[in-house]
């Protein structure tokens, strides 16, 4: 039985994307081992978002390349489609797929084996009009499954080398996320995370179709789906149709990600952002409005070429003033072959390492505020795992539907199942609960565990 082994690097559509590409191995009568064992054929899936996203991958391509010179060595993902010649001179490596025609891999293997010459496999990505359907019926982490609804991005942010490495705004076919929804829920999986590229621009290239009614499609056709979450949402892509469709559900978690990347009008036109502050602050409000309780969280890039004090002041009191519940925070680091990596201003590292910092404390703040608000409350949480940072406590780690993190009492068998807790303790990032108990599914009816 030949062995593969995969590595990703970078981001969440990256990991669904090999589980896809796994199951087209799996079919084949491949056997899964460990990257770091010996195997006969290895696939890196790369990033390209950040300069040492690309520095990354090569060092995981030399790992490979050294673990078994005699193995198959194939790369694919953002770094492939970006940079295939850079991948080809890297000795050992003998295959390059970029993001698209990921499902001839197995066909270009056999190729490679046969004529022992390598491949470059990798195409325009910018004539790719067609979604590259890719199955996956379940994941090695049972608790929540990634569901792949869209790729590409037509923004080009001053910032981001993405659309270059995805293409264009491409959605799947709605009977397909349908269908592989109710695959997933049938598999045991509780919650569903929509996930993409620019996941909330789904149905742009479509007619008379879009975000919205796929929400309502998806609450109205897929038997069994309890919780389902939508990875993130572009500001401008919350219309009130969303906000209606979000007021009405009942499986639309209290959890939305709005990347904000700055809180300063004058910085989000020089990143060529489509959204003002005005009208992302009135949205959050309407968001609040509907669901009370909402947990909002955001990515913010600090120092981007020709920031001031007052504009990261902007950004600072914005972000106070709307309760973010979590940031992630990145210094700007400048991505070669975009616009603001040849701007003028560039930042200073200190300052920049500065802001960085505080606006992690802020966020911190911010966070333990958020969740102190449900302390005593009794949320519904999936655990997921034991607790690390104390294995033998029989304690475990899940989140609720608002994302905040629980740790709390638990046996193995209530891993992906719906439980209640109570929160006894908020902090951050880590909120002590008390198992209270587990949400029977068959019929509904509340079985308390004693």
């Amino acid at each position: 039985m030949p062995a593969v082994a995969f590595h990703t690097l970078g981001c969440k559509v990256n990991h669904y994307e090999t589980e896809a590409i796994w199951q087209l191995f799996k079919e084949k009568g491949y056997e899964r081992v460990d990257f770091e064992s010996i195997s006969d054929v290895y696939v890196i899936n790369t990033c390209t978002v950040t300069n040492t996203g690309d520095k990354k991958s090569r060092q995981v391509i030399r790992r490979a390349v050294r673990k078994n010179p005699d193995a198959v060595i194939c790369v694919t993902g953002c770094y492939a489609q970006t940079s295939p010649a850079e991948i080809m001179a890297i000795p050992g490596v003998d295959i390059v797929v970029g993001t698209q025609d990921r499902v001839k891999m197995l066909d270009y293997i056999e190729q490679y084996k046969q004529e022992r010459q390598p491949i470059n496999a990798v195409g325009n990505i910018m004539k790719n009009r067609v979604y590259e359907e890719l199955d996956v019926p379940a994941f090695t982490d049972r608790t929540r499954a990634s569901l792949k609804i869209q790729e590409g991005c037509n923004n080009f942010c001053t910032f981001c080398i993405i659309p270059w490495a995805r293409g264009l705004m491409r959605s799947r076919d709605p009977q397909e996320v349908i269908r592989q929804a109710q695959q997933l829920v049938d598999a045991g999986y509780k919650e569903i995370v929509l996930t993409g590229i620019h996941t909330g621009g789904y149905g742009e290239d479509m007619k008379d179709y879009n975000l919205a009614a796929l929400l309502r499609d998806l609450e109205a056709q897929v038997k069994g789906i309890k919780r389902l979450r939508i990875s993130s949402i572009e500001a401008s892509q919350i219309t009130d149709e969303v906000i209606k469709v979000i007021d009405k559900s009942n499986i639309i978690v209290r959890h939305l990600h709005i990347p904000l990347q700055s809180g300063s009008d004058t910085v989000l036109k020089r990143m060529r952002r489509k959204y003002t502050m005005e009208f992302f602050g009135e949205r959050l409000d309407r968001l609040k409005e509907v669901l009370p309780g909402l947990a909002v969280t955001s990515d913010v890039i600090v120092g981007f070429p020709g920031e001031t004090e007052e504009e990261f002041m902007e950004t600072y009191n914005f972000v106070k003033e709307h309760k973010f519940s979590e940031l992630h925070v990145f210094p700007y680091s400048k991505r070669t072959g975009t616009p603001a990596a040849r701007m003028e201003d560039q930042v200073d590292e200190e300052v920049k390492n500065k802001r960085v910092h505080r606006l992690i404390e802020l966020s911190d703040q911010l966070a333990k505020d958020y969740a102190s608000q449900f302390e005593d409350d009794v949320l519904e949480v999936i655990p997921e795992e034991p607790y690390k940072e104390a294995l033998e406590s029989g304690l475990y780690v899940g989140y609720t539907d608002n994302y905040l993190k629980v740790v709390f009492p638990a046996t193995e068998d209530m891993v992906g199942k719906i439980v209640k807790v109570k929160l006894a303790k908020a902090g951050y990032p880590y909120n002590e609960g008390q198992f209270v108990r587990v949400l029977e599914d068959e019929n509904q009816t509340e079985q308390a565990v004693i």
